[in-house]
């Protein structure tokens, strides 16, 4: 690894020789801004994979955005090509149709011959593999503030040719409130984990909410794609089992967190592959894999990904978790959302979904309503618990005439004549 200013690397990138190379960048929180920064000004044309770009993305002609996960930096832009697929799948990309030229990352400070991609593992693994397969260049920026995580996304300092040191704060989630809504969904969520269960948890304040509320729990283990304070709390109550490693492969949350990670052997960041691989979730006991969605069918379809007809994110680990946990010994996959969207003044709960669908055939829906346990259940019985149970009052009665019109609902169920 040498370590370089801006012009050097500037001058390697822009003497690459290839009309329109593809860069791999680090994405979710820990986006390299500085040396994406440098690539942007050294290559006239260009095409930029990321997971999630944030708000500030790079967007001009010559430039092509493909991604997986559209973040808010990316919404809406046409210069953004989305690839709709499991995220367990998109490292397969690297080594077929969309090889890297350029990788690049936003990692630790060197220790013992190693730095560490820190709070952003995910697909980076797979990149960089391929990409000094294929003789491209790895250039990390170094931040003296990123914490040394251990497991996938410790990396030896030869695989990385070029490194720009920076000392920049890490991002950082606004404090949010937990309403009574959100407190009634985590305790629902709370009261499907037993001793010994395993966790996932998606993005966001309801999964955190559910954590609050399981720490009088004993033994849990986590399997997660991504992890945030919730699970420092969780771990520092005692319900962690101390003989269980915490595994995930992207964090994101306070500066506390980020010091609880740093050198933590009780913490293991592994590559997409294994995190989000359906057969190794399936593995662990107890899976409880609880995820959020924008709205659900009568039919138990979730939509996370399109609003309006656009795209807003994309399936993401969703699809991967609930097929796992559902094959886990004991396992269970719940969605958890608002049974009411404020903003629209609108309902949730749907009876047919006209967007995408990104997962479905869960355990059960929860909103702060009550739990809809939808397995196993009839297709009549299923739609009648999801209006009974989850969908909110002032929506049940335009959803129990759809549902009837759809021949999901009939006489004998919420007594309907």
């Amino acid at each position: 690894m040498q370590i370089v200013g801006a012009e050097e690397i500037e001058r390697r990138v822009a003497s690459l020789g290839i009309v329109e190379p593809r860069v791999v960048v680090s994405g979710n929180f820990a986006t390299p801004w500085t040396l994406l920064g440098i690539v942007d000004r050294a290559l006239e044309r260009y095409r930029a994979f990321v997971l999630n770009p944030q708000r500030g993305w790079p967007h001009r002609e010559g430039l092509i955005t493909e991604s997986p996960f559209v973040g808010e930096g990316a919404r809406g832009s046409e210069d953004v090509e989305f690839l709709p697929m499991r995220l367990s799948l998109v490292p397969r990309l690297f080594a077929t149709s969309r090889p890297p030229d350029v990788v690049l990352v936003q990692s630790s400070a060197p220790h013992r011959g190693r730095i560490s991609l820190g709070i952003e593992v995910n697909i980076l693994p797979a990149a960089i593999h391929e990409v000094k397969r294929r003789g491209g260049l790895v250039i990390a920026q170094v931040n003296a503030q990123m914490p040394y995580t251990m497991g996938d996304g410790e990396i030896d300092l030869e695989l990385v040719d070029l490194a720009l040191e920076v000392d920049e704060a890490l991002p950082s989630p606004s404090a949010r409130v937990v309403d009574e809504a959100a407190a009634a969904i985590g305790e629902h969520i709370a009261s499907l984990a037993s001793d010994g269960t395993t966790l996932q948890m998606g993005i966001g304040l309801l999964p955190d909410a559910a954590l609050t509320f399981m720490h009088g729990r004993r033994h849990l283990g986590v399997w997660s794609e991504m992890i945030s304070d919730g699970v420092m709390g969780l771990d520092r109550s005692g319900s962690i089992d101390p003989d269980r490693v915490i595994t995930t492969t992207f964090l994101y949350g306070t500066p506390d967190l980020y010091r609880w990670v740093h050198r933590n052997p009780r913490v293991v960041m592994r590559r997409t592959e294994v995190a989000n691989n359906p057969a190794r979730i399936a593995e662990q006991a107890g899976m409880l894999s609880i995820n959020t969605a924008l709205e659900v069918d009568l039919f138990a379809q979730a939509n996370a990904s399109y609003v309006r007809g656009a795209v807003y994110s994309g399936f993401g680990g969703q699809p991967d978790f609930v097929s796992g946990a559902l094959h886990s010994r004991g396992g269970q996959a719940v969605l958890a959302l608002r049974s009411w969207h404020e903003k629209s003044d609108q309902s949730t709960i749907v009876p047919l979904l006209t967007s995408p669908v990104c997962s479905f055939q869960h355990s059960a829906i929860i909103t702060e309503q009550g739990i809809a346990s939808i397995f196993g259940q009839s297709q009549c019985d299923q739609a009648s618990a999801i209006i009974a149970c989850a969908a909110n009052p002032r929506a049940r009665d335009s959803l129990i005439e759809s549902a009837k019109a759809m021949g999901i609902l009939r006489q004998r169920h919420l007594g309907v004549a």
